[in-house]
């Protein structure tokens, strides 16, 4: 398994990792050459709980440049800002986004009810120079990074889980990085509800119930 371990952190005795995979790995590569971003800057997007924040804080904390969680929530005029002392500085740039940046705003784009909404920008002029930016997503795991998210989850918890279950359990969950801490957190609730380490019973019924959640939120 391959991973990266943040610095220690005041609050936790743990370090958090970020693991690397199929859905990632050409992600932590770009991170690990901003020399060749485009105007010094990059777009980080991925699906819910996929260590986009995680990822910028590493990219941060290592010295190679700085970056801003939650872009798309940004006032554009500060954003606009911070891209210009990017280029005036050459100090590359992160900016990590709950959804893909879509350049240009039309009227078509207004009404875009499409299932993945997209982040639209109003300013012309940062919507022109985000679209020149290094594009970075990070997409679903694989069999072999689920059963790698799902060790590392229960590791944190604590969580009895030998080879033969994350393999059985990788087979069988929902495919998202939410998905495993979903399943991982239901195999831990129902393993204290029930006063028993995690059986295949366990398994099979914390399987259900996150699939089901999974269902609801969606």
């Amino acid at each position: 398994m391959r991973q990266i371990a943040l610095p220690l952190s005041a609050a936790s005795e743990s370090p958090p990792r970020i693991v690397v995979g199929n859905a990632n790995a050409a992600v932590v590569d770009a991170l690990l050459e901003p020399g060749k971003w485009p105007f010094h800057t990059a777009i980080l997007t991925g699906p819910a709980r996929s260590g986009k924040s995680l990822l910028a804080r590493w990219f941060r904390e290592s010295g190679a440049g700085d970056a801003l969680d939650d872009a798309q929530a940004m006032p554009e005029d500060d954003l606009f800002h911070r891209w210009n002392r990017a280029q005036e500085s050459g100090r590359p740039l992160l900016i990590v986004a709950d959804r893909r940046f879509a350049p240009g705003r039309t009227e078509d784009s207004e009404n875009d009810d499409t299932a993945t909404p997209r982040w639209r920008v109003a300013l012309p002029d940062l919507s022109s120079r985000l679209g020149a930016a290094l594009d970075l997503e990070i997409g679903e795991p694989d069999d072999a990074m689920l059963a790698d998210l799902i060790e590392v989850h229960a590791e944190r918890r604590s969580l009895p889980l030998d080879h033969s279950a994350t393999q059985y359990l990788a087979g069988r969950c929902t495919r998202s990085h939410l998905g495993v801490e979903n399943l991982v957190a239901a195999i831990d609730r129902l393993s204290l509800e029930r006063k028993a380490a995690p059986t295949m019973a366990i398994w099979r019924d914390a399987l259900i119930e996150s699939k089901a959640g999974g269902q609801a939120e969606a």
